[in-house]
């Protein structure tokens, strides 16, 4: 089957404009059940917050196949409301700390609100020309409140989160804005790759859904893959492009298909299991494109789990992300998606165990 292609766009839509700080992922949570329901038997959770999906095979004694993705974004968490109502903070997961002066973010307040604001910065007409890039202790949310007690009046309080205002836009035909695309792709692909497959029938059980932390140290992973105990993990995350003066090394070209992920900072990608995706890539004719990174996945942490869990990384790349703006290709994700549907259908007892052993 296919997936109309407005059902995906209201589903990306949907899922970048959610707020969902490490820590704060309830309202991702929330739509990743909603959405999995039809397609899935059970659901299973572990005490971190992790949410799977399961669907089960016909097949008695059927091996695990995990598809994770991460329902997190780059955020930050009020450390003190000032006398003059500004909001100072700190971050959540990893951020360069010279883009988010005179930036839009939105605050969370305790009783669900959303509110915006600006960034402080020091307008041009009073600069030295010595301040340098400030720190993300030093910045300031301004959201327009005159007092502390008209900031606590609206339910806002030390320790609620922070994530960019940013709205899901089209830019061109295939390229998109959001932020968040680090990682609701993840998100995204879970919920497509059960509705693609609703109506096969797989040799294994297949248990799909997201971590949470993952931008603060993979702190979710490693209590959801020692729940479901799979015997194969599909790792599905975003990752930087660099290609804005064009091609890189293997840094990612927007447009250019899936990412391989072949070495990253966390994990080395099994040459068996890089052999599996390469031909499953080629003999559907699937755009892709070996990836190397210094960062890493929850692959990091899947892949040490338990006995050792087989762990590979089908990913997109995009521009800019851990910012208020991310820039990607949806051909990229239309192939990412082919990848680990048609990975999945070709998974067997004979194939599971190749890739655990050899």
């Amino acid at each position: 089957m296919q997936i109309d292609k407005n059902k995906t766009l209201e589903r990306m839509k949907a899922l970048t404009e959610l707020h969902g700080a490490p820590g704060f992922e309830n309202d991702v949570k929330s739509y990743i059940k909603e959405q999995l329901a039809p397609y899935v038997d059970e659901f299973v959770y572990d005490r971190m917050g992790g949410i799977y999906g399961v669907k089960k095979s016909k097949k008695s004694d059927s091996k695990r196949v995990m598809v994770a993705a991460h329902m997190d974004e780059v955020g930050f968490m009020i450390t003190q409301i000032t006398d003059n109502g500004m909001l100072k903070f700190t971050n959540l997961g990893g951020v360069a700390s010279d883009i988010w002066q005179a930036q839009r973010l939105k605050v969370k307040s305790r009783n669900g609100e959303e509110i915006s604001g600006i960034v402080s910065n020091i307008p041009k007409h009073f600069r030295t020309g010595s301040e340098g890039a400030p720190k993300i202790e030093d910045l300031m949310l301004d959201i327009g409140c005159e007092s502390a007690e008209e900031v606590r009046a609206r339910n806002i309080e030390i320790g609620d989160s922070i994530v960019p205002d940013t709205p899901f836009t089209q830019l061109s035909e295939h390229r998109f804005n959001s932020k968040a695309w680090d990682n609701r792709y993840g998100c995204l692909i879970g919920i497509e790759l059960l509705e693609l497959l609703k109506d096969v029938e797989l040799d294994v059980d297949l248990y799909v859904g997201a971590n949470v932390q993952e931008e603060v140290g993979l702190r979710g992973a490693r209590a959801a893959a020692e729940l479901i105990k799979p015997d194969v993990a599909f790792v599905v995350d975003c990752s930087p492009a660099n290609d804005m003066k064009g091609k890189n090394e293997l840094s990612g070209v927007l447009g250019k298909g899936t990412l391989i992920r072949i070495k990253d900072g966390t994990m080395i990608l099994k040459p068996t299991f890089r052999d599996f995706l390469l031909e499953v890539a080629t003999t559907n004719n699937i755009n892709h494109q070996y990836y190397i990174s210094p960062g890493g996945t929850d692959g990091g942490e899947i892949h040490k789990a338990n006995e050792g869990i087989p762990t590979a990384v089908i990913g997109v790349c995009a521009r800019y992300i851990h910012s208020t703006n991310s820039i990607f290709d949806y051909r990229d994700y239309e192939a990412a998606r082919a990848l680990l549907s048609k990975s999945i259908e070709n998974l067997n007892d004979t194939q599971i165990e190749a890739l655990q052993y050899q």
